[in-house]
């Protein structure tokens, strides 16, 4: 059953497991392409079970093969239909375990965590990347406080429960913190 599709890959479900393809393009030299494709699949795989290893719950990878990856399908709610203070709060934690380990999710989203049996899943590193810089970091977290102000009514709540904590689990996070301040104004004037 086909579930979603987009620049860089189409999403199915077939016998309860997902299958996620990177597609090519067809503006890149086929070898290049492959080699790319490639790269970032066994990239994405090893990133997200390195979240999974520092207490981040993602889809448990079952195979990797050139550009497709199967994984687990996780059966729940979408956090952007759901989201609440105490479910951002949650999410920085988990956050903050990721920029801990250096991971930097390069597409946070209430889309792209879903809750299941009182647990959040963090899914779709096809993004994602390694990175200690407190810039890549504030990045990182201003593309979700952006998805707050666009998605949801209590945007200021959610940025302030998430901060929170993200502070537990994450050392530099008001280092990171006051740089997103600084992204957004650079946003805001540029």
């Amino acid at each position: 059953m086909y579930l979603a599709s987009g620049a860089e890959a189409t999403v199915t479900l077939e016998h309860g497991v997902i299958i996620k393809e990177r597609v090519p393009k067809r503006y890149r030299l086929k070898e290049l392409d492959e080699r790319i494709r490639k790269e970032r699949t066994r990239a994405e795989a090893r990133l997200m079970s390195e979240a999974r290893r520092r207490g981040v719950p993602t889809p448990i990878i079952y195979d990797i093969e050139d550009f497709t990856i199967e994984m687990e399908y996780i059966r729940g709610e979408p956090l952007k239909n759901i989201m609440s203070p105490e479910l951002s709060e949650s999410v920085g934690e988990l956050i903050g375990r990721l920029h801990s380990g250096g991971i930097i999710h390069g597409d946070l989203t209430t889309s792209n965590m879903i809750l299941h049996n009182d647990r959040i899943y963090m899914i779709d590193f096809g993004l994602a990347f390694v990175d200690r810089t407190i810039e890549a970091q504030g990045v990182d977290l201003h593309v979700l406080f952006q998805t707050f102000e666009s998605t949801h009514n209590q945007h200021e709540e959610l940025i302030e429960a998430l901060g929170n904590g993200y502070r537990r689990t994450f050392p530099d996070a008001d280092d990171v913190l006051k740089r997103v301040k600084e992204i957004e104004k650079r946003g805001r004037y540029a």
